[in-house]
């Protein structure tokens, strides 16, 4: 009787064993079921976005249309500028006395040979004029010469306007019949008889100067503030001293005033590398767009160191000196070619640019994605 029992008790225990483990089974099914469909709902429209924004495809994509844009901006900006110089505005002396019918039509047939693009400043005597040339306020002087003309050209003030104005000379004195001397009053040095030596190493300085500032983000991204500046300062220094030695000692191709030449190249390399880190302050990691922009694409056609300001697109003639290429371009043509007719202008363009960069730098320091004085974002959400 008791063994029934026991029998009766324990098959009632396993059906009611199995009944359960049915149950759960079944609760279990239904709840990995649901389960499933909550995560094999299709993603929306906007969490596909999202995805793609955080994956590394999103950056890789914008660069791809970025750097195709900057390659036709390039070779527009610089075809633009120098492929086809054509005299705006080219300020020439005429001396007073020089008023002989020779020299009075063949100025007259100078301007038109020019489009009037001749921009005529009549000066006493021939002290003045020279001045005049000296302070780079004129390409050339005009004035008689016997029964001819003389023309006198400054090749350091420019070659291709030196150029164009010989070139342009000889055809009017040819047509005209009148006996024609031309002189180049201010020739460039043998090594750099285009006149190019000069605006490479400004552009040299200009192109280390914010490559320079882009390695330190990278491989010196612990820099403070200070530091960053300090060590830009550092390779300012050093590299403008390499690009005049080996112009100088090294090539030859250039007689420099070395410490003023090194100086300045020093000064261009750390105004460049100073607007790159303002720009990566205030743009991130997409900082090389308008560094590249200010500095090459619209800084250096217009410097007016391959083509002169004279024969640039007018727009780009009149903004190119206040930009830091040009003004580096400025300032060393007029350290090599007129010592003792110096002026501040284009070290002024350099300070206030440098000083600019700095101070936003510095006053939003905080924005930097540089700098070792933060905490660190996985730092911060376990705190």
């Amino acid at each position: 009787m008791s063994e029934r029992a026991d029998g009766a008790h324990g098959a009632q225990g396993e059906h009611e064993a199995q009944g359960e483990q049915g149950a759960h089974g079944e609760h279990g099914t239904q709840g990995g079921r649901a389960a499933h469909g909550a995560h094999g709902r299709p993603p929306t429209r906007r969490e596909k976005w999202q995805t793609y924004k955080d994956s590394p495809f999103f950056p890789a994509t914008v660069l791809l249309f970025i750097l195709a844009a900057a390659a036709g901006l390039f070779a527009g900006s610089y075809t633009y500028a120098m492929a086809n110089p054509t005299p705006h505005r080219i300020p020439v002396a005429v001396l007073e006395g020089s008023r002989t019918p020779y020299a009075a039509e063949f100025v007259k047939e100078m301007e038109e040979a020019l489009d009037a693009s001749l921009e005529l400043h009549r000066y006493p005597d021939m002290a003045q004029a020279d001045a005049a040339m000296n302070e780079q306020r004129v390409f050339a002087i005009l004035r008689s010469k016997g029964d001819g003309v003389m023309m006198q050209v400054a090749g350091a003030s420019g070659a291709t306007v030196a150029q164009l104005l010989g070139e342009t000379g000889v055809k009017v004195a040819d047509t005209i019949g009148v006996p024609l001397t031309v002189e180049d009053a201010k020739p460039l040095q043998k090594g750099d008889p285009r006149g190019l030596a000069l605006f490479y190493i400004s552009l040299a300085a200009v192109i280390i100067g914010f490559v320079g500032a882009i390695q330190l983000s990278v491989h010196a991204r612990a820099l403070l503030p200070l530091e960053r500046i300090l060590f830009t300062l550092g390779y300012a220094l050093l590299g403008g001293f390499a690009i005049a030695a080996v112009v100088d000692w090294g090539l030859g191709a250039l007689d420099l005033p070395f410490v003023q030449s090194w100086l300045i190249l020093a000064f261009t390399m750390f105004t460049s590398g100073m607007v790159f880190t303002m720009f990566n302050t205030l743009m991130g990691r997409w900082a090389m767009i308008p560094t590249w922009g200010v500095m090459v694409l619209l800084g250096n056609p217009s410097s007016g160191g391959a083509v002169s300001w004279p024969l640039l697109p007018s727009l780009l003639g009149h903004i190119g000196r206040w930009l830091p290429p040009g003004a580096s371009v400025n300032a060393q043509h007029t350290a090599v070619y007129y010592q003792g007719h110096q002026y501040v202008f284009p070290y002024l363009v350099l300070a206030a640019w440098a000083l600019v960069s700095c101070t936003v730098f510095w006053v939003w320091r905080h924005r930097h994605p540089g700098g070792r004085d933060r905490v660190p974002e996985h730092a911060a959400a376990a705190t």
